[in-house]
């Protein structure tokens, strides 16, 4: 039972990261159409921010705001340079674009920073575990957890509580009749990015915590993952983007704890059949949208 839980727990710490990716994703997809593919560089460019404002003395809460706000402030350049000028075109011209987009930044990483891992040191404060009854949970894991959970609430309450966040629900429902009622759609789609940044720096630390460095490669797979989870869970709904999350962390999580150690090599190709199942039976994912494709 004491194992049960402590993988439930490692569960609900990666499906957390993974739900925050993928609501970023689907926040931007919900009103704009777009899987922003460059969302994984938002990640990365937040883990170097910290390793380079670390290396100047900056006291280590501060390079974590700094990290985010970096990851902020390029997601919404990245929509006024990359995508604003293509936002009446094809989905298949912006689809492209955001590949082009990813594959500059980390050419830019890889060039004028380094293709080697940068190692960011993990505060010792979160290097220990917490004894809860008989069991001993990671702190970086307790964080995770507690760090996605404050995110999620926050975002509910700014969706369903400020004034643009209501317009943002608006023009996820139908962004044409919200641009006629009086939506601003260029401030819409800007927040979108700019809470799509917020989220990937967050998941950015989470990620940077487990693994102690960052490269220019640091977004690639987790940003993947996250892409399966909004599949998974319903392209376009933020709610199904946080349940797939936490169904493929919980998938990853389960199959590397009980699997046999001879097919423990073909975790992710299992998990993969795992998700394909799923969508056999809910086609258009778990929570589907009014409008399969816009």
């Amino acid at each position: 039972m004491e194992f049960f839980l402590q993988q439930f727990l490692n569960a609900l710490a990666l499906g957390g990261t993974y739900a925050l990716l993928g609501l970023g994703l689907a926040v931007v997809f919900s009103v704009l159409g777009l899987i922003n593919f460059a969302h994984g560089e938002l990640m990365t460019l937040t883990g170097y921010g910290i390793f380079y404002a670390l290396l100047f003395g900056v006291p280590y809460p501060l390079a974590l705001i700094i990290g985010v706000v970096l990851a902020t402030g390029a997601a919404i350049l990245m929509e006024r340079v990359a995508f604003r000028p293509v936002r009446n075109s094809s989905g298949t011209t912006m689809l492209l674009t955001s590949f082009a987009v990813s594959t500059i930044l980390h050419i830019l990483f890889q060039n004028l920073i380094s293709a080697r891992p940068k190692a960011i040191a993990v505060p010792n404060s979160l290097t220990g575990a917490v004894a809860i009854a008989d069991m001993q949970i990671g702190v970086i894991q307790l964080l995770s957890i507690l760090v996605t959970a404050v995110s999620l609430l926050a975002l509910t309450l700014f969706l369903r509580r400020s004034l643009l966040g209501i317009a943002m629900r608006a023009a996820a429902e139908d962004f044409n009749v919200a641009r006629l009622m009086g939506v601003n759609a260029n401030l819409v789609i800007s927040t979108a990015f700019g809470i799509s940044g917020v989220l990937a720096g967050i998941a950015g630390i989470l990620w940077l915590f487990q693994r102690g460095s960052v490269d220019p490669l640091m977004g690639f797979l987790p940003v993947l993952k996250a892409f399966i989870a909004v599949v998974l869970g319903g392209l376009g709904s933020l709610s199904g983007a946080v349940i797939g999350g936490f169904i493929l962390g919980f998938i990853e999580v389960g199959l590397r704890a009980y699997l046999p150690d001879g097919v423990l090599a073909y975790r992710d190709a299992i998990s993969l059949t795992l998700v394909i199942l799923v969508l056999f039976f809910w086609p258009q994912g778990i929570v589907a949208r009014r409008e399969a494709v816009r």
